[in-house]
């Protein structure tokens, strides 16, 4: 554990695997989703608009190994020697034809510089078969399987139009740590209908998983979205936590509830501006993380601290 012994942070993660310091870089692969197309629903997730996490390189017109070479440039400058990690990040990245996945991944590994891949899916669109690849692929190279999990609660995920419940996600969690493959979740803390209490009772079925690194942040409404449609109707149902004071409390006490071990890769995400409707912080990721364990350490707090082994 490091962060000054308050919890388990990403980049010492990283620091088990590569001597170099490594970056992430963002690809819009030309996935789609089987809750957009109709194979398992329509529309998305209620909350759903990549446009908020896509960097101006990161295009779906532009190979795979191009979107790589125009990211290493926005990051060379910085750090000449950096090692990347290609992140495959858009939407659903498990959802293809399997040759056209492997063909896909196996570009990105050729680029000059990559040393692994960070492949974003749904707990739905992972075969045994993929995972049986990806797990042989893991020998040669860095791989790493993040799901979005979301929430722990069935009726979160149903109102979300999620289109998968929660015993989806402990099924292809187990079936992807079984094979040795390395484990990310994501979650977002506030969505509709879900009390504090619910938020933090989260953390025993979070802890559960066989996950090595986990994703927090912040639900945000963005325009365009069925959700806020959803919080015009309904705005009784969200609590969108604008004081961030609020927020990193709530952040305090869920990683302090969380198993000890779990790698805790972000607590918030950033938006675009001219899409996010709310909470507004106006704050960058550092400023954030320095409050946070400003907040810790008034509060004597530090992941697992209120752990408990089921």
């Amino acid at each position: 554990m490091n962060s000054e012994c308050l919890y388990n942070d990403f980049p010492t993660f990283l620091r088990r695997f590569f001597t170099c310091k490594v970056q992430k870089i963002s690809l819009n692969a030309g996935f789609t989703c089987p809750n957009r197309d109709g194979t398992v629903g329509y529309g998305g997730c209620t909350y759903c608009n990549n446009q908020t996490f896509s960097p101006d390189y990161c295009h779906s017109k532009r190979s795979v190994s191009q979107q790589l070479k125009e990211g290493k440039l926005f990051f060379a400058h910085k750090y000449p020697d950096m090692k990347y990690l290609a992140y495959f990040q858009a939407y659903t990245n498990t959802y293809a034809d399997q040759d056209k996945l492997k063909q896909l991944y196996e570009e990105a590994l050729s680029v000059d510089g990559v040393v692994g891949i960070v492949i974003g899916t749904r707990p739905d669109t992972v075969s045994d078969r993929l995972l049986d690849y990806l797990a042989d692929l893991s020998r040669q190279t860095f791989v790493l399987i993040e799901y979005g999990i979301e929430s722990a609660l069935d009726s979160t995920l149903i109102r979300i139009n999620r289109g998968h419940n929660w015993q989806t996600t402990v099924d292809a969690l187990e079936r992807t740590a079984s094979r040795g493959l390395l484990t990310g979740g994501h979650v977002i803390l506030g969505l509709p209908g879900e009390s504090r209490e619910n938020i933090l009772e989260q953390t025993s079925a979070i802890s559960s998983l066989p996950l090595h690194t986990l994703k927090l942040h912040q639900l945000q409404l963005i325009r365009g979205t069925r959700m806020a449609q959803e919080y015009i109707i309904r705005p009784e149902d969200f609590h969108l936590y604008e004081d961030v004071n609020e927020y990193i409390d709530l952040v305090i006490d869920y990683i302090q509830r969380l198993r000890p071990n779990i790698v805790l890769e972000r607590f918030v995400s950033q938006s675009p501006r001219e899409l996010l409707i709310g909470p507004d912080w106006r704050m960058k990721n550092y400023e954030f993380l320095h409050r946070l364990q400003k907040r810790m350490k008034e509060r004597e707090a530090y992941q697992g601290k209120l752990y408990r082994i089921p």
